[in-house]
């Protein structure tokens, strides 16, 4: 991945400011974490509900807050995440709040350099995998670290969401479903915090359902389901409108905004 490193280097250097800023922000909230809120969302809940006593890999998992909500849920934890500040601030929330998780900082490629258990789940979520150039070693770093009969679940946003620029004051088409180039980016503000003065300067890639199916086949897992959903969690897309469920949806219900896959591995 040697190419790619000053991809990754400029992502860091943006996602350790980011900490500062989400973990000051209402949408991460952390009083109300801090006091027992669980930052897990109602899919990631539904697809693995018996996690009591599971060792449990958190792949990206920015400053920790949904690996320690694993954590106070009984499952045995290690975060992992490509900036020392999110790191920091794992660690210092770990044993401030008493728990047991652990955490590594290391690109989520290189995983399994770092980390050498196995698990009985991997899970990743929400804006994940467009941080990654090629899914390909991701897959087989999640088979390396998964026990033969062991869970892979990821919930994402849909690739679909990804072709749009929304620097725009409305959204336009403008990345390819299955665009092999960088994306760069470059605005002020962040999803968590649009009034922040912070520069936000990022690279990315976007990638098809295909590709990430095989990839994960490909390294010997066994797809279980597949779903996608028109409706997100998070309100961090323009002009979502939120349903009775406390979901969001597009106005129009065009296409849809999260996908779903378990796996398991042979």
């Amino acid at each position: 991945m040697t190419k790619y490193n000053q991809y990754f280097e400029a992502n860091k250097l943006t996602w350790n400011t980011k900490v500062k800023v989400h973990s000051e922000s209402d949408m991460y909230n952390i009083k109300s974490f801090k006091k027992g809120k669980n930052t897990l969302m109602h899919y990631e809940l539904a697809a693995l509900p018996n996690i009591e006593g599971k060792r449990l890999l958190h792949l990206q998992c920015h400053f920790g807050q949904d690996t320690l909500s694993w954590s106070r849920l009984g499952a045995m934890c290690v975060g992992v995440d490509l900036s020392d500040e999110g790191i920091k601030l794992a660690k210092s929330l770990n044993e401030e709040l008493h728990l047991d998780a652990k955490f590594v900082c290391c690109n989520v490629l290189d995983t399994s350099a770092h980390v050498k258990e196995v698990f009985d789940i991997v899970f990743t979520s929400y804006g994940v995998i467009g941080w990654l150039p090629d899914l390909k070693p991701w897959g087989k770093m999640i088979a390396e670290r998964l026990t033969t009969g062991g869970e892979f679940y990821m919930v994402e946003f849909h690739p679909i969401v990804w072709m749009f620029d929304y620097l725009e004051k409305k959204p336009k088409m403008k990345y390819g479903y299955m665009q092999d180039e960088v994306i760069y980016e470059e605005y002020e503000g962040t999803y968590a915090d649009t009034e922040s003065k912070m520069i936000t300067k990022e690279y990315g890639w976007n990638h098809g359902l295909s590709e990430v199916i095989n990839a994960l086949t490909e390294a010997g897992l066994k797809i279980e389901y597949l779903n996608e959903y028109d409706e997100s969690p998070y309100n961090v897309l323009p002009d979502l409108v939120e349903t009775k469920s406390g979901n969001y949806v597009t106005k129009d219900k065009l296409y849809p905004l999260i996908f779903e896959i378990k796996a398991t591995k042979l």
